[in-house]
């Protein structure tokens, strides 16, 4: 075979498999079709497996959000008494730490999920595949930050026993709900669906608060559920996480593709999946954000990247759509012009456009979606996230918010093993220079 025939070969190869990867991408259609218990509903999970954010990772390696939020976790589920039995109950070996991503699963921030968690399930209609997240805590000291304090306790309590059955018996009344059109309005509506959510949060409360009235409990609880969820902007994002996830759950694994599939931190490292390279994660340090700081804080007392909420820039909202959502520079520093700046960089690393989601300043061109690795590689302009930065120290919480990029090294290690695949299978010539050919 010659260079060039080869050359050929691959290209077709990855140009058939991009294509079909972005059809799955914008032909998915999630939506919110109930809740259920996390050891209930979420595969292979049991009594003593801890979910959590990012690629695998040992609790020698966790940040101290991380780490904080394991305790907690323990503490909530009855397994330990306090910190001390807690930590001695992790590093014992009894609990099996394993990322969300494994159990079609993500979590914001720490990302803990353990077993007696309500969970949302959302169903992507078109594949019929699930994935699940976590109730939002709303703001303050919460689990996600690594708090562990009572007060992060009872509140967890509180969304299991009243929160969740509360909202459980209202979507049994309405519904399922149709999270694909709600993420369309919201861009439209100044969202970008990962740090400003509250077009999305007011969308869902206004969809489902007819129902949530017409429930089983006393109209106390119903005022508490309604108002929680006013005065938590961010309860939205753990809806907007897991329709992603299953959008993007969809392609996963699928031969010749060069789209990545997953990113994700631990507060540690920061991993990709690419749909070609089958379930392999790609990890490198996780950077420091670049944003505002809350008064008081600044980057010294910053923990690296951390949360799967990046799921959103990997299925093309986030910050990808931030051309959608001006105003976020309020909470993560610049001016207007940056944040439709930003999208505009993203149309360069992207296989295509996602006209399910419009953005109206630039005349309802569709977002950014499908990272391509070749093209990160080759351009070396890296998806950009906005996200907020955790206090190293477990338990402090949000010191601010910014704007981070993945390290490069994971998508070469990628692009790297992409390449290895292609030879094993003879379609590429090692002889031959991998980047031509794969161009």
């Amino acid at each position: 075979m010659t260079k060039d025939r080869g050359g050929k070969m691959i290209k077709e190869k990855i140009r058939k498999a991009n294509k079909e990867v972005i059809e799955r991408i914008i032909n998915g259609q999630p939506a919110l079709v109930g809740i259920g218990k996390a050891k209930d509903t979420i595969p292979n999970m049991t009594a003593k497996t801890i979910l959590h954010a990012g690629a695998p990772i040992e609790w020698d390696r966790m940040s101290g959000p991380l780490k904080g939020a394991i305790i907690g976790g323990l503490i909530y589920e009855g397994l330990a008494s306090d910190e001390e039995t807690a930590t001695q109950l992790a590093i014992s070996g009894e609990i099996h730490f394993e990322p969300c991503h494994h159990h079609n699963t993500v979590g914001p921030m720490a990302g803990v999920v353990t077993a007696s968690m309500p969970v949302w399930i959302v169903e992507n209609k078109s594949y019929r595949n699930y994935a699940y997240c976590t109730l939002n805590e709303g703001l303050g000291k919460v689990l996600r930050y690594g708090a562990y304090s009572k007060e992060v306790i009872d509140r967890l309590r509180w969304i299991e026993t009243v929160l969740a059955p509360i909202l459980k018996e209202a979507l049994q009344k309405s519904g399922e709900i149709d999270l694909k059109s709600m993420t369309a309005q919201i861009i439209q509506m100044g969202d970008e669906g990962h740090n400003r959510n509250k077009a999305g949060t007011s969308l869902f409360i206004r969809e489902i608060a007819p129902y949530v009235v017409l429930t089983s409990f006393t109209d106390v609880a119903k005022s508490e559920v309604l108002k929680f969820m006013h005065g938590n902007d961010h309860f939205f994002l753990n809806l907007s996480m897991p329709a992603c996830k299953s959008i993007m759950d969809a392609v996963a694994n699928t031969k010749y593709s060069t789209i990545v599939t997953t990113m994700a931190r631990n507060g540690t490292d920061f991993g990709i999946k690419v749909a070609g390279t089958g379930d392999k994660w790609f990890v490198a340090p996780a950077e420091i954000i670049d944003g505002l700081f809350f008064s008081g804080y600044s980057a010294k007392d910053a923990n690296p990247d951390i949360g799967d909420s990046v799921i959103t820039e990997t299925s093309g909202i986030g910050g990808f759509a931030m051309a959608a959502a001006p105003a976020i520079v309020q909470f993560i520093g610049g001016v207007p012009q940056d944040a439709l700046n930003f999208t505009m960089e993203m149309y360069e690393i992207t296989e295509a456009e996602n006209n399910s989601y419009q953005i109206p300043s630039l005349n309802f061109r569709g977002t950014p979606t499908g990272i391509d690795i070749m093209k990160v590689v080759e351009t070396t302009i890296l998806p950009i996230i906005n996200t907020g930065i955790a206090h190293k120290d477990a338990g402090v919480g949000q010191v601010g918010a910014g704007l981070v990029r993945p390290p490069m090294k994971c998508f070469e290690d990628a692009l790297e093993e992409f390449v290895n695949i292609l030879e094993i299978e003879g379609i590429l010539n090692r002889k031959n220079n991998p980047k031509e050919e794969t161009e």
